[in-house]
């Protein structure tokens, strides 16, 4: 006991040093004078797509952060390599997203999103390996089928090609980043980290819905 404790308390004193490193790493992408938006470059889009893409932009938010949590709470080796390989994929998506998404059409709550990424995965990562995976594992779970109803739409109401193809290649990264923590999984989650997976799971499509309004 005394050792977790300990260790939880190192991870916390080394918080501010690492936090520093990921933000330097993703300066460029969350600075908007370099994703100038390109909306007018696409074809009109119904009221509904823009929406939709207010959810990704919230999302991929969300993302960078649950990565930026995990990289400020956990020591362990193999979960910063798998952190920091994947922090740069979604900072790829989030600045694809920025330049399609104008700034008054995103969610006004990106400060919600920032706060709720960053605790999803620093909780975990302040618990090991296989909660992280299992994480991970939840929310690419979740986005692997909300990319897929919008690229289903898009489809069903002949929808911009450009955009379905943009989005079947964010889903295959997702797709990919829930395989690679599926494949890390030591073991199946115990209850109790089930429980939070399943909360994980909630979460992400309550925040959805809220982005949607907001």
């Amino acid at each position: 006991m005394a050792e977790k404790s300990e260790n939880t308390a190192g991870a916390y004193f080394h918080c501010t040093n690492l936090s520093a490193h990921v933000n330097s790493l993703l300066k460029p992408v969350e600075a908007e004078a370099l994703t100038p938006t390109r909306a007018a470059l696409w074809s009109p889009w119904p009221a509904w797509v823009w929406i939709e893409l207010r959810t990704d932009h919230a999302g991929e938010t969300g993302a960078v952060w649950i990565y930026k949590g995990v990289l400020a709470a956990s020591r362990d080796p193999e979960v910063r390599e798998f952190a920091r390989d994947h922090i740069r994929t979604e900072s790829r998506h989030l600045q694809e997203v920025s330049a399609i998404l104008p700034p008054a059409k995103r969610s006004r709550l990106v400060w919600l999103w920032r706060g709720l990424g960053w605790m999803t995965g620093a909780l975990p990562g302040l618990f090991g390996r296989t909660a992280v995976f299992a994480t991970i594992e939840a929310v690419e779970t979740f986005v692997d089928r909300h990319y897929q109803a919008q690229i289903d739409r898009l489809r069903a109401e002949s929808g911009d090609a450009r955009l379905v193809s943009l989005l079947e290649s964010w889903r295959s990264d997702e797709l990919a980043h829930r395989d690679d923590a599926a494949r890390r999984l030591s073991e199946r989650p115990r209850p109790a980290l089930a429980i939070w997976t399943r909360l994980v799971g909630v979460g992400s499509a309550l925040a959805v819905q809220a982005a949607r309004l907001v």
